[in-house]
């Protein structure tokens, strides 16, 4: 299914994470330190805001299109915001190799998540004017940053 323009600035975010979540999942003991300052500079840059914007613009619009806010995506997307943030604030202190890979997988997983399933879910229930109001929204977080 193609992205609805409006919710593709979210979508050229995930690509940025996944290349995150691709090397923390790739790391290995010569390439910890690397991955750690990918994943610390993306989560600076795009991660932080990104997290925001969703909880701040994106799932209020779905819950006032009449979408439910208990919707188990709903609930799914923001405890993984919470467990990324977690694993987040532990590095780099927190930099084996196995918790780095976790955090990739749960990165990766996170994504895959919101791009098959919520993504999907929020545009199919907000008609085009909510969706447009939506997006003009979406821009004004990004700008703010």
């Amino acid at each position: 299914m193609k992205r609805s323009a409006e919710l593709s600035a979210l979508s050229r975010d995930h690509h940025h994470a996944l290349h995150a979540a691709l090397r923390l999942r790739r790391a290995d003991d010569a390439s910890v330190a690397a991955a750690v300052a990918g994943f610390l500079d993306f989560w600076g840059r795009d991660g932080q805001r990104h997290f925001r914007i969703e909880e701040d613009v994106l799932l209020p619009a779905f819950a006032a299109a009449g979408g439910d806010p208990r919707h188990q995506l709903v609930a799914r997307v923001l405890t993984d915001h919470i467990a990324i943030r977690a694993r987040a604030r532990r590095l780099p202190a927190d930099a084996a190799v196995p918790k780095l890979r976790e955090l990739g997988d749960l990165l990766a997983a996170h994504i895959r998540l919101e791009e098959n399933e919520l993504f999907p879910l929020i545009e199919a229930a907000l008609d085009p004017q909510a969706l447009a109001a939506l997006g003009e929204e979406l821009e004004r977080a990004e700008r703010a940053g």
